[in-house]
């Protein structure tokens, strides 16, 4: 859902050297979507700072490509409001990414309290420190598309349908929508600041190593010589390269 609007430049090299020499902040830059991101910045000539709780799993990408060597890094829970506003202002950031979140659907039944806190809260920390921070010019949210409600039909859903959430995952995303539009209409709409939320579906590709994702899971089950367990085999699923 956009938000606002930016006509990118066309020309000869990737985006233009759009992203060439600007400052651009990744929340949750140690994680799998979040590294690979990290690294594309880089390569355009950003100069890219990452925040982050910590890595998310055993081996990381984020140690195997040594990120650390590439990014200004930071560890910080997004939930920590007056730490992570203080922090995005002293980065002085032109461009957020906000990719920082609970992302595994099972996670979040575990403890869907702190799923709330992360997904919810954190992005609106986020939301706070731009609304402070006048260097900050684009911000991308990122969701999720489960954050629809479910209605089991076969085609895909679209950006006018209802948002909702059965599982505390689902509900914590459509909740993250719902702030988002609000800040944007409440505080941001008449600021030169574009905002804009992606809702991707189930990223894969190399370097995932996360626990309960089905392409990881099956890599790790069959090297093993063991059975893959898929929990819902009805499901019908998008996927999408990283």
């Amino acid at each position: 859902m956009i938000f606002g609007s930016q006509v990118m430049p066309r020309g000869g090299s990737m985006f233009d050297n759009f992203y060439k020499g600007k400052k651009v902040l990744v929340t949750g830059h140690t994680g799998f979507k979040g590294s690979w991101l990290s690294v594309w910045l880089n390569k355009l000539g950003a100069q890219v700072y990452g925040i982050s709780e910590g890595l998310v799993s055993k081996p990381s990408h984020f140690e195997v490509i040594n990120l650390e060597s590439i990014v200004d890094h930071t560890i910080l829970d997004i939930r920590q409001r007056d730490s992570l506003v203080a922090k995005i202002k002293e980065i002085k950031p032109d461009i957020i990414f906000h990719l920082a979140a609970n992302a595994i659907v099972r996670d979040c039944y575990d403890n869907p309290a702190q799923a709330f806190e992360t997904n919810v809260m954190g992005s609106i920390n986020i939301l706070e420190a731009v609304r402070s921070t006048p260097s900050v010019k684009a911000v991308v949210m990122i969701t999720s598309d489960k954050c629809y409600e479910n209605v089991e039909w076969e085609f895909g859903y679209r950006e006018t349908d209802q948002l909702g959430g059965k599982d505390p995952y689902s509900a914590s995303k459509a909740c993250a929508e719902i702030a988002f539009s609000s800040y944007f209409r409440s505080f941001l709409h008449d600021k030169e600041v574009r905002v804009a939320t992606a809702r991707a579906g189930n990223v894969i590709g190399g370097a995932d190593w996360a626990k309960h994702r089905i392409v990881p899971d099956c890599m790790r089950a069959w090297s093993e010589g063991s059975h893959v367990e898929i929990r819902s085999p009805n499901s019908t699923r998008p996927w999408q390269l990283v």
